[in-house]
């Protein structure tokens, strides 16, 4: 029971360490003066934007911030962009809603075009399924995956393998998948109890010393294969795994040779792969898809979001190949799953709006092209930081994890903050960052990321980094 309690402890410091934009009070407000709105923290109230432009947010103050992590790796054209607000007007003015039942739409068909109709890429994914959020995209693929062994009649296929360390999402299913320790423990007793996890491909964190890459590589997958012996591989439904590590462990790259090797093992025991790419695909890292840059690893499954929509509309997406899609032919030809809200075509219409926008406007050919800069930016700022362990990203998702120690990669109390810290000094010199928490293990460690918006100036994403080493100057006096 004790340790329980600790751990309800350390799930509350995580918590409010992310929360690190809010506007404190200093005590509960009286009832007439609270608000309707169920904020994230019943004790800290969000700053009020009133107007966005560009890179840059209008607070109700009159502040301007600077908008370098585009509220969750999101705001992928920045805001206010007049084309997509003309789509989504267009496409309100002709029909705002069909149920998906009974009707489609040319807007997500075009949509689910765009999206698959790749020149010159054959990456194997046939069909589109638009949904809310990455979460919801995430609770689709899963069911997705079971469905198709349940219509193949190996209805024994019952569980799922995924890493420690990951995040996809706040629903319970996928929660179920996720390894962040600190935000499952309240939900500990009802999550699914058929996950399994392995470690996650953290270089950083645990490859040895007398490791050399490759090596590393062999270590985890022989782990997770003889995780899969031990389960019983007629047993795993889908290996599940974000391409690029998000929010859990900051814009990680797995090792090379990771991603072969993962789909290699999962041929090997005819598990599907369902890569998630709601933070990290869309042309976040200098390619559309994530996996692009691993090599012909071909997913069975891959789930898209944040950048999807690039804000406009609340949408995500699940892709998936020709084999899932013979296997419900050859079965019920149904996908046993839908939302009232599914290929809605207003939020469809304004993820085309801008989709076409960063196709037409090479934007992932800028984001690939000015990403090495970006990263050569934050890594001079940062050079010889005393608190700094590590500086890791690709494209337009760059972060900076925090120490207490160098030398032994020993992680700040999470009691202190740090991340939350650099965070909300960074705010409150005009520049907003996604902040991290938990990274090492679900509970302890920091990090702060940068993903600004792919049209973003070098000199904008020039003034971020730089006050982000202001930011971290500051704490790092008011500490030491």
């Amino acid at each position: 029971m004790a340790e329980t309690i600790v751990e309800v402890q350390e799930f509350v410091d995580v918590t409010d360490s992310t929360n690190s934009l809010a506007s404190t009070t200093a005590s509960t407000p009286p009832l007439e003066e609270q608000p309707f709105l169920l904020h994230r923290s019943l004790n800290e109230r969000p700053h009020t934007v009133v107007s966005a432009s560009g890179s840059y947010l209008t607070l109700d103050n009159g502040r301007k911030i600077l908008d370098a992590c585009g509220g969750a790796a999101v705001a992928i054209l920045g805001h206010g962009n007049t084309e997509v607000a003309t789509a989504v007007s267009n496409q309100m003015s002709k029909v705002s809603y069909v149920h998906t039942l009974s009707y489609g739409t040319n807007s997500s068909e075009e949509l689910a075009k765009c999206i698959l109709d790749t020149p010159g890429f054959d990456h194997g994914l046939v069909k589109a399924f638009f949904v809310g959020s990455g979460s919801e995209a995430n609770d689709a693929a899963m069911k997705m995956a079971r469905q198709y062994w349940f219509e193949k009649g190996e209805t024994q296929r019952t569980r799922f393998v995924a890493r420690r360390q990951a995040y996809h999402g706040n629903t319970f299913g996928a929660m179920s998948v996720s390894g962040m320790v600190g935000r499952k423990v309240p939900y500990q007793g009802v999550l699914m109890p058929n996950v399994a996890l392995v470690s996650a491909a953290d270089a950083f964190h645990h490859r040895r010393a007398d490791e050399d890459e490759t090596q590393f590589v062999e270590r985890l997958v022989a782990e997770t294969e003889a995780e899969l012996v031990l389960l019983g591989p007629d047993t795993v439904i889908s290996f599940i795994g974000e391409t690029v590590s998000g929010a859990a462990l900051g814009s990680m790259p797995a090792p090379k040779g990771y991603w072969p090797a993962i789909r290699k093992l999962c041929d090997k025991y005819g598990i599907l792969l369902h890569l998630d790419e709601v933070m990290c695909g869309t042309g976040r890292l200098g390619t559309y898809f994530a996996f692009e840059q691993e090599g012909d690893i071909r997913p069975d499954i891959v789930t898209l979001g944040k950048g999807l929509g690039g804000g406009y509309a609340p949408i995500a997406g699940m892709l998936i190949n020709d084999r899932i899609v013979q296997g419900l032919r050859q079965g019920t030809s149904a996908f046993n799953h839908g939302h009232t809200y599914q290929a809605h075509p207003v939020t469809c219409a304004a993820s085309l709006a801008v989709q076409r926008i960063v196709k037409r406007e090479g934007l992932i050919e800028r984001v690939a092209k000015l990403g090495p800069t970006l990263g050569d930016m934050v890594r001079t700022a940062f050079a010889g930081a005393k608190y700094v362990g590590d500086i890791r990203g690709r494209g337009f998702f760059w972060s900076v994890e925090f120490v207490k120690d160098k030398s032994t990669k020993q992680p700040f109390a999470s009691s202190l903050h740090f991340g939350g810290l650099v965070t909300r000094a960074a705010f409150d010199k005009g520049v907003a960052v996604y902040p991290g928490a938990g990274t090492v293990d679900g509970l302890v460690g920091d990090h702060v990321t940068l993903a600004p918006a792919y049209n973003a100036t070098v000199k904008e994403m020039q003034l971020a980094v730089t006050t982000l080493r202001i930011a971290y100057d500051a704490i790092v006096e008011s500490l030491d």
